[in-house]
């Protein structure tokens, strides 16, 4: 029987393994993390992250060939194959601070690796990380290896959240990056083999490493781009009277650009796009090429200038100020279907809010208060860590409460903005929302979700980014 462990039981180590598991019966997989409260989640029925399909996939081999532990040595000790998926932070000071990534995790693991191994691995990247990082982990576990055998192999990950398991089922693609020599290509067979059990041959693509860890950091940069890009579009759409949606439906139909993508929003989040671009602009940077990291700097500015075009829009709508004003805030997470806040746009545009004095009534129905209050109550530098290393108790913000639903956020509010697609905002009962609202009642639509021409008809004044404006915002400035 080969042994899989997996050091890290976050969004990307626990489901990713819990899919091998269930694909590969024989195979037994044990997933190790040493922050013990994410370890217990794991073995509960309250698993630590919320991911359509999760549950089933975990319950079904929990017990079985699938073990979560907080004994990390025992069971890298144990293993054939060891994922390594822990945080890789954007650096927060030192040599490349706020743009490189942070390998101390890494490094860490790499030499616990070498330390309590007594039989040869394969040792596999599955966190994102910089091109070249194989190289420095090869060096720490061949200076450490007292005699064994080290293969190291990137395999990036390229989930989606909120379709994660659907994802791993049915991967557009795998990709397994390795040294070109023998043993190096019977490390890459061997991670094949273990994807094989579901995955097409055609679509398991092997690689030399640098073009693996670099594919990673490129697939998310080309994905951003796309999101500012249209976001950029947006802005140009509402000072001539265009509509984004039909710009986009357009430019879309040209199959050499495709439709994906192109959904204007108040901005990109979660844990990956803006680190791995500003990564991809360190490592552009220390190559010397300064045109190249400029270019893909930019696409951070403009999901930056979208989020702070969103707030002046809110408070210069609403005779220049939102002080004292209840702002109902309607999805929290970065996207629908998680529960997930790293980079969420919804922190930049609450802060923006309550920087000019906005009482925030927030509702998330997978987000809980304690992590919105942390969220909005912590530097930027405190989110990027892992939760071991966070601080364990938010900081209340007085003008900020947490409530259990829509109706109850948007009671007695000037202003209402939605800030994530959760698909049960389409269907709200908007008038009985208006009628509770103070006049002017405003809706600040940050995903184009609702119907525009409904809610004018109930009485709201509605800005949807990238639409042609309402009457009323017209003759409002676009900046506070």
């Amino acid at each position: 029987m080969v042994k899989i462990c997996c050091i890290g039981a976050g969004y990307v180590g626990g489901p990713t393994m819990a899919v091998i598991a269930l694909k590969c019966p024989k195979i037994e997989v044990v997933v190790v993390d040493i922050f013990e409260p994410r370890i217990i989640a794991w073995n509960s029925d309250q698993l630590p992250i919320y991911e359509p399909g999760l549950d089933d996939v975990v319950k079904k081999c929990r017990g079985k060939n699938l073990f979560f532990s907080k004994d990390v040595e025992k069971h890298v000790a144990e293993a054939d194959i060891v994922f390594v998926s822990v945080n890789t932070p954007t650096k927060t000071q030192g040599l490349g601070a706020g743009k490189a990534a942070d390998l101390t995790y890494w490094e860490s693991a790499a030499r616990m690796i070498a330390d309590v191994s007594k039989s040869d691995k394969i040792v596999v990247e599955k966190s994102t990380v910089p091109v070249k990082t194989a190289e420095a982990i090869e060096k720490i576990l061949t200076h450490n290896s007292k005699g064994i055998n080290f293969q190291i192999l990137s395999n990036p990950e390229f989930l989606a959240e909120g379709t994660a398991i659907q994802d791993l089922f049915n991967p557009d693609r795998v990709l397994i990056g390795g040294r070109e020599t023998p043993e190096g290509q019977k490390a890459i067979q061997a991670l094949k083999d273990v994807y094989a059990h579901w995955v097409p041959a055609e679509r398991i693509i092997c690689t030399n490493l640098w073009s693996a860890e670099l594919s990673k950091l490129a697939a998310n940069a080309f994905l951003a781009q796309r999101i500012s890009s249209v976001n950029a579009m947006s802005a140009l759409c509402e000072a001539t009277g265009a509509d984004v949606s039909e710009v986009s439906h357009a430019i879309g139909k040209d199959t050499r650009i495709g439709p994906k993508f192109l959904n204007a929003s108040v901005g990109f989040g979660g844990s990956c796009f803006q680190k791995d671009i500003l990564n991809l602009v360190y490592i552009c940077e220390c190559n010397g090429l300064s045109e190249v990291a400029n270019y893909w700097k930019q696409v951070v500015q403009v999901n930056e200038y979208q989020k702070t075009r969103f707030v002046n829009r809110v408070v210069s709508s609403m005779f220049n100020t939102v002080s004292g004003k209840k702002i109902a805030i309607l999805g929290f997470a970065f996207k629908k279907d998680t529960g997930d806040t790293r980079e969420t746009p919804a922190i930049g545009v609450c802060q923006g809010l309550l920087g000019d004095k906005a009482i925030l009534s927030i509702y998330d129905p997978q987000v809980p208060q304690e992590l919105i209050q942390r969220d909005l109550s912590m530097h930027k530098s405190e989110l990027d860590k892992p939760p071991h290393l966070r601080p364990m108790n938010s900081v209340a913000i007085e003008q900020v409460t947490c409530v259990g639903d829509a109706y109850e956020a948007t009671k007695g509010a000037h202003g209402i903005c939605i800030l994530t697609e959760w698909d049960e905002f389409k269907t709200l009962d908007y008038k009985k929302i208006y009628n509770n609202m103070n006049k002017p009642a405003f809706v600040f639509d940050g995903r184009n979700l609702v119907d525009i021409d409904k809610l004018r008809q109930i009485g709201f004044i509605v800005y949807s980014i990238g639409k042609p404006l309402d009457a009323w915002l017209k003759d409002m400035p676009a900046v506070a």
